[in-house]
């Protein structure tokens, strides 16, 4: 089995757009958007790390020396780890990878399973950029999450519908694409939605439903009102709005605002299980990754995701050991310092 270094200098290699540099941080990306980057000046990308960066774990090593799990749920699911690849498509044009979106989505999907979790899936100006995710998580007895992105309402139908019939434990929808200028200017476009829109898309999902993009506490209460059993906070990687906070910094007070009514994950810039850790702390139920998972599926495919995932178990163990937790429940606000 290749090493996560022997995997990380395979995608190096394979990638002809993303650089895959040592510490994926938007720093040599700034603004590279068709590509890896984000928006304008890169700000919102680059402050997702350093938001995380100004946390700090606080150690108690004075404990007993039971074994460390990380075990969690996803909507009642048993999961391995509360860590989810984040949906990405478009595999070529972002990082220049010779793979198709097809095989891309296989090795995600196939290689979060085997690490014992769950892999958004994605969704293009595309029909077929939907339905071949949808076939895979189908043939993988349902086990993934479609995201839909918001598209108008009709095109939005017959996704739902074709999600429903994957057997999936959750339908996703990433609204904050809405900012998406490429997306936007498209054949058929995506647009904003209003709450009254978004029950009438929740009405349809057979499951949980959850939208992702959501940075404020305002936001978060639309979403419940909405009806949305979950959110991701998310300022989509840094790629839809230039000078936005950082997830990981309003991750608090909307955890708080909705007071365990919704599931609440978040991603943006997390690279470790460390991070992992931190966002656990502040309240989150679960982290979404995707740079460093598709870097993972492009020099590594199904193993390469797997080797990724366990990396960042075996991290978040060390974590949580370290800041005396045996178990997902016994992670608390006072393991960690925020200086920001």
């Amino acid at each position: 089995m290749k090493s996560w270094d022997e995997i990380y200098a395979s995608a190096r290699q394979k990638c002809t757009v993303c650089r895959c540099c040592p510490s994926c941080n938007g720093l040599a990306c700034r603004g590279e958007t068709p590509g890896p980057g984000g928006k304008g000046s890169g700000s919102a990308f680059v402050r997702n790390i350093e938001m995380l960066n100004k946390i700090t774990i606080v150690m108690d090593t004075i404990t007993g020396n039971e074994e460390v799990s990380t075990a969690s749920d996803f909507f009642g699911l048993p999961v391995s780890l509360p860590v989810y690849a984040a949906p990405i498509s478009g595999i070529t044009q972002n990082y220049g990878a010779q793979m198709s979106d097809r095989d891309y989505t296989e090795a995600v999907v196939a290689g979060s399973i085997e690490a014992g979790t769950f892999a958004f899936t994605g969704d293009g100006k595309f029909d077929a950029m939907f339905k071949e995710p949808c076939e895979i998580v189908k043939a993988h007895d349902g086990k993934g999450i479609p995201t839909i992105k918001p598209w108008a309402q009709g095109h939005m139908d017959w996704r739902i519908a074709l999600a429903n019939e994957c057997g999936c434990p959750a339908i996703a929808s990433d609204i904050d694409a809405s900012g998406l200028s490429n997306l936007r200017n498209s054949d058929v476009p995506v647009g904003f939605k209003t709450i009254e829109d978004l029950q009438a898309i929740t009405a349809q999902t057979k499951v949980p439903f959850i939208l992702k993009g959501i940075m404020s506490v305002k936001g978060a209460k639309k979403a419940l009102e909405a009806g949305a059993q979950g959110i991701i906070v998310s300022n989509h990687g840094g790629r839809v709005l230039d000078g936005a906070q950082a997830g990981i910094e309003v991750l608090e007070d909307i955890v708080a605002a909705v007071d365990g009514k919704m599931k609440v994950f978040v991603d943006g810039g997390f690279r470790s299980g460390n991070d992992v850790f931190k966002a656990l702390a502040l309240g989150a139920d679960g982290v979404l990754i995707g740079r460093p998972i598709s870097h993972a599926a492009i020099g590594g495919g199904t193993q390469g995701v797997v080797t990724y995932l366990q990396k960042i178990q075996l991290e978040l163990k060390e974590a949580m050991a370290l800041a005396g937790c045996k178990r997902m429940e016994d992670i608390a606000r006072d393991m960690v310092v925020c200086d920001f």
